[in-house]
């Protein structure tokens, strides 16, 4: 993962600037050897501290750190998920694990065990194991490579008006939750934190990538997805849609996958039982992430002000969905 504060964007690309994230739920970690860099509305960003005198990571390495922190309608909210951050780099790492032929930004020798004592894992201070990851820095692509396997969410809503979804025409008749003819790739220019990404054509990814970079995110992007579907399915798991973080190697030049992967918080998986045997929207697509905080902040906040304290019983509601995925995607 490249850093933020430094990221520069070559040609039509865009230099990124750090903007603080406002109001968070917990504050980041003071990590001896490390100097906090970035934090966004879950993650934090450190770099390796010389000055520190403490033995470290290698040069061009970051320490990305996932706290419990969970947002909707662009607010971070209080109080946390418990276990949030572990849940979502344990899966993260487990399908790194899965898909690894697939180039990545995790250090090569980031065991995925926890009982590890060498490699990059005996890098990562206590305070925050179980919650981490070793990565190399990457140059990233200003483009969230979203994929949709099936109509739901706004797509859902833009095919009601139009008949499109990201501008894509689809074929008529289609209800909502209904699997798509293929997956689209249906690519967003990743705005600043407080903001929304913006959906944009494929033709637009051209502009600012380039036409080969943007072609190899294209496939990348459908083969990761279509691999990680069929995981899925053999889990008795639908997954509905993802997005994908991508970045360049700057000695080697390869296109690695970055950031969190198929997660909670970057995908939306429903039973496949229940969209099978459901018979409204709510039981079909009953999806393993935040949706229990949005539907509870919809209902109890008029999106103006300071959104309300969360009540205890929605954020273990919302653990337990997150371990639930965890637990059968990682199954044997």
């Amino acid at each position: 993962m490249s850093e933020p504060s430094t990221t520069a964007l070559t040609g039509t690309r865009r230099q990124r600037h750090l903007r603080d994230n406002g109001r968070v739920t917990s504050t980041p970690h003071e990590l001896p050897g490390w100097t906090h860099v970035y934090s966004g509305k879950v993650r934090d960003l450190y770099r390796p501290d010389p000055a520190s005198g403490i033995p470290t990571a290698p040069e061009g390495t970051m320490l990305v750190v996932a706290s419990d922190r969970v947002s909707a309608f662009d607010h971070v909210l209080s109080p946390g998920i418990p276990g949030k951050g572990e849940l979502l780099t344990t899966l993260s790492l487990w399908w790194f694990d899965a898909l690894s032929d697939v180039p990545n930004h995790l250090h090569a020798d980031h065991a995925i065990d926890d009982a590890a004592e060498s490699g990059a894992r005996s890098l990562i201070p206590s305070e925050v194991a179980g919650r981490s990851m070793l990565v190399r820095a990457l140059d990233m692509f200003p483009i969230e490579c979203v994929v949709r396997g099936y109509i739901t969410g706004t797509g859902w809503l833009e095919y009601q008006e139009s008949g499109t979804v990201c501008g894509i025409a689809l074929p008529s008749g289609l209800s909502n939750g209904d699997r798509l003819p293929e997956p689209l790739f249906t690519p967003a220019f990743k705005a600043e934190l407080g903001e929304h990404d913006e959906n944009i054509t494929f033709e637009r990814v051209v502009e600012l990538v380039g036409r080969e970079d943007a072609e190899a995110l294209r496939a990348l992007s459908l083969s990761v997805y279509g691999r990680a579907a069929a995981i899925a399915e053999s889990r008795d798991l639908i997954l509905a849609d993802t997005k994908f973080e991508f970045g360049r190697d700057a000695a080697s030049g390869v296109i690695a996958l970055a950031d969190e992967v198929l997660t909670s918080d970057s995908s939306r998986y429903w039973d496949a039982a229940a969209w099978n045997s459901g018979t409204t929207p709510s039981e079909r697509m009953a999806s393993f992430d935040k949706q229990i905080v949005r539907d509870w902040l919809a209902a109890n906040w008029d999106k103006t002000g300071t959104p309300p304290e969360l009540p205890e019983e929605i954020a273990e509601r919302t653990a337990a969905r997150y371990r639930e995925l965890l637990e059968r995607v990682t199954a044997a």
